[in-house]
C-alpha cells in the first residue's frame, strides 16, 4: 500500500494492516549479504563496514548497537544507497538495490525512509514545515488536492497542530518538535522500512521518551519495519524485537532482545551490558571490564577483531576469523569461545583467563599468536 492508495483526506497511517498480513508475507523484507563500505582516506583505504550480513523480518524492529565509530550509521546509509556500497548485496522485498539506476532508486526510496540524528540540520531552514513534510508526496506525483489533507493528518499523528506549525520554519521549533517533523516527513509517504539513525541521541530524556513512544505507536499502527541505530542499550531493549551488535565494521552477535540481554554470547556484548549503570553501586560486573581503544579500521587485528581487547582471547582468536554461528535458535555469535551454548563452561573460567591473557588493549604483531598461560587453556 502507498499513499496513492488512500482516498483524499485519509492518511495511510490511519489504516490498520490486514490481520496477519505481516506474518503471512513470504520471506524477510530486507536481506543484507557481505556488505562492504570502503572510503579512500589519506594514508590508504578504510573499511568502515567489513562484510556485514543480516535479515530484517516484516513488521520487526532491528536495534543496531555498538561503540562510536563501529560503522552503524555508515551501514544504515549504505542500505539506503546514500553512499554506494563497495561490495555486497542489499535485497529489499526481492529487489537488488545495488543494481538499481538513479530513477529506480528514486522510486524505491519512497518505500525506505530515514530519520537522521540531528533533527534541526536535517530540515531545510528556508522552507516552511508544510512544504518540508509534503515534499515526498510532491516528488511521488500525488495530486495536489490530496497533499494538504495527508500532510495535516500526519502532523496530527505526531502530535503537532497543522494550523499552528504549517507556516512556520524549523528554527522556530525545539529539537524534539523538529524530530517529530522529521518523522512526519518520513511517514507521510507510507514507507515499508524506516531507518532511524540515533533519532533521540541529541534530545533530553523526557523528549526521548515522547519520540520513542511516537515511533512505537507508528509501528503498531502501520506495521512498518524499522532499523534503529542507538548507543543507549535501554532504549534499544524497549523498542527493538531483534538486536545486532557491531564492532569495528562487523557484526559480532545477533538475536532477539531476550537472548541478547539475558544471555549474551560474545564478550563484547557482555561488556556493553556490564557498562550500563545499575541502581546498586556495590553490584559487581558480571565479567572483566574492557580497556584500551578500538583498533584502527585501516589496520584491524588479524583473526578476531575484538581479540586485542578481549579478556579471554586465545591463540585461535589471532589465527582465524570467527564466523557467525548459532548458539541457540535465532541467536548467532561470531566468537571462537562463546559464553553460552556448547562452550558456556568457558564463561566460568574467564576470570582466570583474563589474568594470563594479554592485557586489554595490548596489540600483538600480526605474525605472532596471543600468548596465554597453559592454565588458561583448561576448559
Amino acid at each position: 500500500m502507498t499513499a496513492d492508495d488512500t482516498t483524499s483526506g485519509t492518511l495511510a497511517l490511519d489504516k490498520q494492516p490486514a490481520p496477519d498480513a505481516v506474518e503471512n508475507a513470504s520471506g524477510p523484507l530486507l536481506t543484507v549479504t557481505d556488505l562492504v563500505q570502503r572510503f579512500r582516506v589519506p594514508g590508504g583505504m578504510m573499511n568502515a563496514v567489513a562484510g556485514v550480513s543480516f535479515e530484517l523480518g516484516r513488521g520487526r524492529t532491528l536495534g543496531l548497537v555498538g561503540e562510536s565509530g563501529c560503522g552503524k550509521s555508515t551501514l544504515a546509509r549504505a542500505i539506503l544507497q546514500l553512499t554506494k556500497p563497495s561490495e555486497g548485496s542489499v535485497l529489499f522485498d526481492g529487489e537488488e538495490l545495488t543494481d538499481l539506476p538513479k530513477a529506480g532508486l528514486r522510486t524505491m526510496r519512497r518505500r525506505i525512509q530515514m530519520v537522521f540524528q540531528d533533527p534541526i540540520s536535517a530540515l531545510n531552514p528556508r522552507r516552511k514545515i508544510f512544504d518540508i513534510v509534503a515534499e515526498g508526496l510532491v516528488i511521488a506525483g500525488v495530486p495536489a488536492e490530496e497533499i494538504k489533507p495527508k500532510v495535516e493528518a500526519v502532523l496530527r499523528q505526531v502530535g503537532l497542530d497543522p494550523e499552528l506549525v504549517a507556516d512556520r520554519r524549523p528554527h522556530q521549533f525545539s529539537g524534539g518538535q523538529c524530530q517529530r517533523i522529521a518523522i512526519a516527513r518520513a511517514m507521510v509517504v507510507d514507507p515499508d522500512l524506516l531507518i532511524c539513525d540515533e533519532p533521540v541521541a541529541s534530545l533530553d530524556v523526557s523528549v526521548q521518551a515522547q519520540v520513542l513512544d511516537l515511533l512505537d505507536e507508528m509501528k503498531t499502527r502501520t506495521g512498518v519495519s524499522m532499523i534503529f541505530v542507538a548507543h543507549d542499550l535501554a532504549v534499544v531493549r524497549n523498542i527493538s524485537d531483534d538486536v545486532a551488535v557491531m564492532y569495528l565494521g562487523t557484526i559480532c552477535e545477533t538475536g532477539d532482545v531476550t537472548a541478547i540481554y539475558e544471555s549474551p554470547a560474545h564478550p563484547y556484548t557482555r561488556a556493553l551490558l556490564d557498562a550500563v549503570p545499575t541502581p546498586d553501586p556495590g553490584a559487581a560486573p558480571a565479567g572483566p571490564a574492557l580497556q584500551g581503544e578500538i583498533p584502527s579500521p585501516m589496520n584491524p587485528p588479524s583473526g578476531c577483531r575484538f581479540r586485542t581487547r578481549c579478556p579471554i582471547a586465545r591463540d585461535e582468536c589471532a589465527a582465524h576469523v570467527p564466523q557467525l554461528r548459532d548458539v541457540s535458535p535465532g541467536h548467532r555469535v561470531a566468537c571462537h569461545f562463546p559464553l553460552v551454548g556448547e562452550a558456556a563452561v568457558f564463561a566460568h573460567t574467564d576470570q582466570g583467563a583474563s589474568q594470563t591473557a594479554p592485557k586489554a588493549g595490548q596489540t600483538t604483531p600480526e605474525d605472532e599468536p596471543v600468548e596465554v598461560a597453559p592454565a588458561a587453556r583448561e576448559d
